[in-house]
């Protein structure tokens, strides 16, 4: 396994980004790409993961109220980089930064083994989408 760097999100990180939301088919960040990259810009943590050769292979996008709650909007690795521990740096970088909180996420189906697996456990939760209030 190669060296991963966890870092800061950078503006000129964001084509990578996208390019990774595009990957994972994750058509509504793709599509709203101005709005992601305001997200991007005004959420913390807002971390990536970076290989030795500079390639942006992960990222992480948080929101936090420094204290009770750290919410994991996005936790995201290129597939052809999984299962080397690079999303748990993530989480475990962003963590770090406040110890003290809870760290809810939501996931996909695809995605539920891997937290379960990893022992988070599921919570119930209700959503609408922008147009729908």
């Amino acid at each position: 396994m190669e060296s991963i760097q966890i870092r800061s999100f950078r503006e000129q990180d964001f084509d990578h980004v996208h390019q990774l939301n595009q990957q994972e088919g994750w058509e509504g960040l793709v599509q709203h790409n101005e709005e992601t990259l305001c997200a991007w810009i005004n959420s913390e943590p807002a971390l990536v993961a970076v290989d030795d050769s500079g390639e942006l292979v992960g990222y992480l996008r948080g929101l936090t109220d420094g204290t009770t709650t750290l919410y994991i909007c996005e936790l995201l690795v290129k597939e052809s980089c999984r299962k080397q521990g690079i999303a748990e740096q993530l989480v475990r970088t962003a963590h770090e930064c406040y110890p003290n909180a809870r760290v809810d996420m939501l996931a996909t189906e695809s995605s539920e083994g891997y937290y379960s697996h990893t022992g988070y456990r599921s919570f119930y939760g209700f959503r609408k989408a922008a147009e729908e209030m």
